[in-house]
């Protein structure tokens, strides 16, 4: 029987994308989530496949939530399941032709999710609450002017400083401790109590163990191949051990809870695992003295799709690059990264900034979300399926992204512009995790929190053009694009156009000067002197040098991240093209 001996973890992505690092509404809790099980099981439109029409009735109006924020949840909620990027293209495309409000309601009431995994996605967003207790009493549903008082906004920003996206230890510890209330979501209403308790004798249905396979999966006696739950249980000896009845074709509840408290452990692939037996990355190009705290760990050459992780932490006064397939689908943090400049060019299924100060990260499409938080004077260039920042200071974000940035509490001085990079394999990367040039949101960001409303918007602000500066990625790459594929706004299209022809009257200027030679080298003199105090006093200097390949040593048996040289003419631009910042010299005096 050791053969059969299951190990079930909580699955990583339903915490790390599915759960909004924030408080989640107060109506979440347990005692209305149970009479939305009971409600959605004997209304049309509502069983086994929940429309956006009808989550928006239950949502707004029994339990009182805004319209926006039960799409933002409805929506999260589908960027997490498992659709072919063939299929997120045509719904983009659907999306963008929608030009008025009806259009697109109509478009969204297209959209329909699994009921019975959208309850157990609005539980597990009490991962992030501080204090899971709520009241077991209360009125049939809540009306308006019951509506509890909301959290302060510091509570709030508690919250996002803390979250437990990421953390497989409280992953592992939320499904232990509410597995029962879990369960219970999963039991038809006619197995429930008056009270609506459940009876001691209810049954799991084989349709509802399905469900539970957004939050679970595992393996038989160690063994490397990894299930949902499910189908693990689709073996004789485990049904037997899980209480499965051949002849009602469904799970006893209580037995079924005891097999699985026994079998929990923790997540194999998660970041416990990855940090402590992970495979260290190693790169050539290093700076003397800037790396001896800095950890990266990646687990992709053993964890299934879905789990692949990698972590760079404490990453100081380095330009690092990479674009491998050894990259592609993988979920990245980046923590307590400074002065660093992180260029991860491949697709990529989520990212998270966590404590990263005065630093550049320009990122591949990422096909989920992207969260920066308690990051200060970051800037981050991404195409990605959810922009989320909390809890971040003087931060700047280019970003395209079909969803509406959502902007959490404790934000102080947030710039959004528009993407305004490219490089050659840009847009089959996005092809290929089902991101589309439009639907682009960049510009109408969400502000969610207790004290803040659709005109507070007191902690961003949209780049002025006349601030824009398109960005260069300084390095040689194969591929076929060389511009922006769907170029820029036309506002700020029209700034970069200015500039440059400013420069080129500028050179114009000096040419029709006709200075002699000694005049001349006294120019170039001049200008490359007040370059180079510009790159002194703007802190671009560390970036050129960190792109200029030192010596290089033999590689060692880790894995190697390619270094970000330059060509064999140095560098070739800086990230902003500004006017004198083009080239990684001084302008030269024509």
């Amino acid at each position: 029987m050791d053969k059969y001996i299951a190990c079930v973890w909580p699955r990583l992505e339903p915490f790390l994308i599915g759960v909004l690092p924030a408080t989640p509404p107060s109506k979440f809790s347990m005692h209305y989530l149970r009479k939305m099980a009971c409600y959605v099981r004997t209304r049309d439109g509502c069983f086994p496949r929940l429309g956006w029409h009808m989550w928006r009735h239950i949502a707004c109006g029994k339990l009182q939530l805004a319209e926006e924020l039960a799409w933002l949840y409805f929506e999260t909620f589908d960027l997490l399941m498992p659709r072919s990027a063939e299929q997120r293209l045509e719904w983009a495309e659907a999306l963008s032709q929608c030009h008025t409000p009806k259009e697109l309601d109509r478009q969204r009431c297209k959209l329909s999710v699994d009921t019975l995994q959208f309850l157990l996605f609005l539980y597990l967003q009490q991962l992030n609450r501080i204090s899971l207790r709520t009241s077991l009493i209360g009125e049939e549903w809540p009306s308006p002017r019951s509506r509890s008082p909301s959290s302060s906004s510091e509570r709030d920003t508690k919250i996002n400083s803390q979250n437990k996206n990421w953390d497989d230890q409280a992953h592992l510890s939320f499904i232990q401790t509410h597995l029962s209330e879990l369960l219970e979501l999963l039991v038809e209403p006619g197995q429930l109590s008056s009270s609506g308790q459940v009876l001691r004798d209810s049954q799991v249905t084989s349709e509802a163990l399905e469900s539970l396979s957004l939050l679970l999966e595992g393996s038989v006696s160690h063994s490397r191949t990894v299930h949902p739950i499910h189908k693990l249980l689709s073996r004789s000896p485990l049904q037997s051990q899980a209480g499965f009845s051949k002849l009602s074709r469904s799970y006893s509840l209580q037995q079924f809870q005891g097999f699985l408290h026994q079998a929990l452990c923790l997540n194999p692939f998660g970041i416990s695992t990855c940090s402590e037996s992970g495979k260290k990355l190693a790169w050539a190009l290093q700076v003397e003295g800037t790396l001896k705290k800095a950890k990266i760990f990646r687990n992709a050459h053993m964890a299934p799709p879905g789990s692949r992780l990698l972590l760079m932490s404490q990453v100081c006064k380095q330009t690092l690059a990479k674009d491998s397939e050894k990259l592609n689908n993988a979920n990245i943090k980046l923590h307590r990264c400074s002065e660093a400049f992180i260029y991860l060019l491949s697709p990529l299924r989520s990212v998270t900034l966590d404590k990263c100060r005065n630093s550049t990260v320009v990122l591949g499409p990422v096909a989920t979300s992207v969260h920066i938080q308690s990051c200060e004077n970051v800037r981050v260039v991404c195409v990605a399926g959810r922009l989320t920042v909390g809890g971040s200071s003087h931060c700047t974000i280019h970003a395209l992204t079909p969803t509406r940035p959502l902007l959490l509490p404790g934000n102080v001085s947030l710039t959004l512009g528009p993407f305004h990079t490219h490089y050659p394999t840009l847009e089959d990367h996005m092809a290929s995790v089902g991101l589309a040039v439009v639907p682009n949101l960049w510009d109408q960001p969400l502000l969610f929190g207790a004290e803040v409303s659709a005109t507070d918007t007191g902690c961003y602000r949209i780049q002025p053009p006349s601030e824009f500066y398109p960005l260069v990625i300084p390095f040689q790459m194969e591929g076929d694009n060389c511009e922006i594929p769907w170029g820029l706004p036309s506002d700020y299209q029209k700034a970069v156009e200015s500039r440059e022809k400013t420069i080129e009257d500028w050179q114009k200027t000096v040419k029709e000067a006709h200075l002699n030679k000694v005049q001349r080298r006294q120019f170039q003199a001049l200008v490359e002197q007040k370059f180079h105090e510009w790159l002194l006093e703007t802190g671009q200097r560390q970036e050129l040098d960190s792109l200029l390949p030192p010596a290089l040593t033999p590689s060692t048996s880790v894995d190697h991240w390619p270094s970000s040289h330059a060509s064999n003419s140095g560098p070739t631009v800086l990230k902003e093209q500004q006017p004198e910042q083009a080239m990684g010299r001084a302008p030269t005096v024509c």
